[in-house]
């Protein structure tokens, strides 16, 4: 017979793990299930409802039929090595290897400690991953990574010490960064030389705040029959990426707006011209039957030498030097692993000791697996990004599904790495963020085609997770639904 002091201290330990699976970013398709499971194992008599950002606990008093409601509520972002110790805490007191209460202090250190790196660090490591993005997957060269590298640390710096501090300034945080970003690289795309790239420096300058991850947790929700979340996430992303869109667009106008020149340059570029069409009758002077009479109608592209050297939105002379030309394709074999590591650690992944390092060497392994199978089948299919991530996502979903289930190893924390990689990499296959515009109308469809890019990139990673989940759960022990994974 369980005390009812033990009882009450299962219930805060249930109370403590929904606050912090909220504060260090678990997914959030799984939390309902986590907490049932725990729940049921611990006797806690606890039911839940998983709103965005809040958890609505509602715990039974057997003896009297009495019910007490708790609302638990958080907001964070993903802390990888904080998730992988409240995870092994859930496990050790799920199987009674360590008590409710004592569970209950651990989860308490975890979410009163400070962050695992400075500020410094953090802007340091958001940096490095637009740097190597830049370059990798948006076709910058050597002069545009620096400057989309700066722009990510100032946008993380702002986000995590200038948003933080006034609440009234961060509600305009994002379309302010992305006004900056886009001002400074119009600016420095129209230096004389073309020494920079508009395309590469913005796309790279402000994915780190693009909604790719909020998109992919929406369509598991979805998937998972979760539909008033992922409704409300899923409308959220495509508001939230037209605001980015409308930022990049305020950013490249002022500029035009001060530059004269840059502005006639702009709109009578052959970027923007449209073609041109003429009907009537036509007769050919060169050619193998020269003086041939031809009715119909000629289009005409307005086709030129900077046209037909365009990679990946970014104008490359096949005589320039190394230094403004796209990094060769030899490189990703050391820029994946060292983006892979940034992007781990700016998520918070420590390296203080042998089980974190050994953590983040898993990590950076099944990302640079899940992108050279991307990268192959891109090659094959080269306009169906969906397609691709989804392969790239199966690949990651059985390497981290089977090392949780063979190896007793944490598989969310192990694939997030290699999942948040897919959304820009997609994102970059259908061109980028930033397309050319003339008029409003131009600029608010191509912000929707971004949003349905990301959406279509995200229901591919997310049939890739599924079907990868239900390959290696397929034989042996039923898993049931409360296991830590996408």
């Amino acid at each position: 017979m369980v005390s009812q002091s033990e009882v009450d201290n299962r219930r805060k330990f249930i109370l403590k793990l929904a606050k912090a699976l909220m504060t260090f970013g678990a997914p959030s398709h799984r939390i309902e299930s986590q907490l049932v499971a725990a729940s049921k194992i611990l006797d806690a008599q606890a039911e839940f409802v998983h709103l965005p950002n809040i958890v609505i606990v509602t715990i039974r008093n057997g003896s009297t039929a009495a019910t007490r409601t708790y609302f638990v509520r958080a907001k964070g972002r993903i802390a990888l090595s904080r998730l992988n110790a409240v995870h092994h805490v859930y496990r050790k007191v799920l199987h009674d290897k360590l008590s409710a209460e004592a569970g209950t202090d651990a989860i308490r250190d975890l979410l009163t400690s400070p962050p695992v790196y400075s500020l410094w660090m953090r802007c340091f490591f958001s940096f490095t991953c637009a740097s190597i993005l830049c370059v990798l997957s948006f076709g910058g060269s050597f002069f545009d990574m620096w400057v989309s590298g700066c722009c990510a640390a100032v946008l993380q710096y702002l986000g995590l010490n200038a948003a933080n501090k006034s609440s009234m300034y961060a509600n305009v945080y994002e379309i302010s960064v992305t006004i900056v970003v886009a001002f400074v690289a119009r600016g420095l795309s129209n230096i004389p030389g073309n020494y920079f790239c508009y395309s590469a420096i913005s796309s790279a300058g402000v994915v780190v705040i693009l909604p790719g991850f909020t998109v992919l947790i929406s369509a598991l929700e979805l998937m998972s029959k979760n539909m008033f979340c992922g409704s409300v996430r899923i409308v959220y992303a495509i508001i939230y990426t037209l605001f980015l869109g409308f930022g990049l667009t305020i950013g490249s106008d002022l500029y035009l707006v001060v530059d004269h020149r840059a502005r006639n340059a702009y709109y009578s570029g052959p970027a923007t011209a449209p073609t041109t069409y003429t009907h009537g009758t036509f007769q050919m002077l060169n050619g193998s039957d020269p003086g041939v009479f031809i009715s119909g109608v000629l289009g005409l592209t307005g086709r030129s030498y900077e046209s037909e050297h365009i990679k990946k939105g970014c104008f490359r002379d096949p005589h320039w030097t190394w230094t403004r030309q796209p990094f060769p394709l030899w490189t990703a074999f050391f820029l994946v692993p060292l983006y892979t590591t940034s992007s781990s650690l700016s998520n918070l992944q420590s390296i203080f000791t042998w089980n974190s390092r050994k953590q983040l060497a898993i990590m950076v392994f099944f990302s640079c697996c899940s992108y050279a199978a991307n990268r192959a089948i891109s090659d094959i299919l080269p306009s169906r990004p969906d397609i691709v991530s989804a392969t790239g996502a199966f690949v990651i979903g059985c390497l981290g599904n089977g090392y949780s289930r063979l190896l007793r190893g944490t598989a969310f924390t192990s694939m997030v790495t290699g999942v948040l990689f897919l959304v820009p990499s997609g994102i970059a296959q259908g061109g980028g963020l930033t397309q050319t515009y003339k008029n409003s109308a131009d600029q608010y469809s191509s912000g929707f085609s971004l949003a349905l890019r990301m959406i279509s990139v995200a229901c591919g990673v997310t049939i890739g997770l599924f079907v990868s989940q239900v390959l290696v759960y397929l034989f042996g022990t039923r898993k049931n639904a409360a296991h830590f994974a996408f």
